[in-house]
Formats: C-alpha cells, structure tokens, sequence
C-alpha cells in the first residue's frame, strides 16, 4: 500500500485486530479530516508450510470489517466462478464468499486475470488477487506488467470514495496512558 506524503492521510496500523495471523493480514485505517475512516486490510491467504493451516482464516472477521468502509484486497488464492469467469473447479472459496454474503460486500474486481503461471508444458491465468468492498469502487485497474516486480501475481491500483461524516465538534486526542 502507497500513501501519498503531504496528503493529510491519518493512518493507524490495527496489530490487535490482526494478531495471530502471522503477517499475513495487515489491517490498516486510514481516514482525511471530516471523512469516515476506511479500513484496509491486506490478505495473503496461503497455506501454512508447517501446520497446513491458512492464518488468515483465524481471525475474528466480524472485529476486523467495519460495516460500510473497508477495503479487504490481496493474494486471496480462492478459486470461484463468481470472481473468475474462467473458473472450473471451485476451491478454497467457501471462507471468502460467506465473508462476503455475512458482511454484504461486493467483489471489486472486474473478471480479468491477476495471476499467470507456467507449469511444464501448461500455461493458465486466474483471479486470485481481489479487492473485496463495502464501499464505493471509484477505480479499480491493473498496471502494466513493469510494475509487478518480479511476481507472478499482477500490481492492481484502486480507489474508493470517501464518505463525509456528519460535521460535529471534534477533540483530538494525542497519547495515552
């Protein structure tokens, strides 16, 4: 994720929400003066090499999606038509879908492939990088192949429109005990 300097973004990075997922979520808020905070939360939902487990399936979802303002966007890995057009064989979708149906999100993407491989003599592309949304989408592309540095996954730029929160008299509080 790039944030822009001098845009007048606050930005918050939730460890908490995102805690025992290994780093393979990272939960992010990121709000402008007089708008609603949007949470981003970057997923790389892959199966754990030693235990077999996918980490970011542990969480407790229903803390980390902020109903109407979150942006959950990464290397999915799920396979579903819904998604995909070219999709055969569902797998590893179940999770994702009842996120999205309990949550009432919609999937972002646009139906063109975010992943390409190469396996012997077999070439395939997929969509397993989404951006699964409560929000708006104002853009959603994916950039020319000199982004991608070195992966084999596709870069995907996107916005979503920021909601005004009702003018009130706020007090800024710095620090804690």
């Amino acid at each position: 994720m790039a944030i822009q300097k001098g845009s007048g973004l606050v930005v918050d990075e939730w460890t908490d929400l995102s805690r025992g997922a290994n780093d393979d979520v990272i939960v992010t808020d990121i709000r402008r003066r007089g708008e609603k905070i949007t949470r981003i939360v970057n997923i790389y939902d892959q199966r754990d090499t030693q235990s077999g487990e996918r980490q970011a399936r542990k969480l407790n979802w229903q803390r980390v999606i902020l109903q109407g303002g979150t942006v959950l966007t990464g290397d999915i890995n799920a396979h579903r038509s819904r998604w995909d057009p070219r999709c055969h064989v569902q797998r590893n979708a179940a999770f994702w879908e009842d996120a999205i149906d309990e949550n009432g999100m919609e999937v972002g993407n646009d139906g063109q492939p975010t992943h390409y491989w190469t396996r012997e003599d077999h070439q395939g592309k997929w969509v397993v990088d989404l951006m699964l949304v409560n929000r708006p989408i104002s853009r959603w592309l994916i950039l020319p192949d000199d982004h991608a540095a070195r992966s084999d996954n596709d870069v995907i730029e996107w916005e979503v429109e920021a909601e005004r929160q009702e003018e009130a008299d706020h007090e800024r509080v710095v620090g804690w005990n």
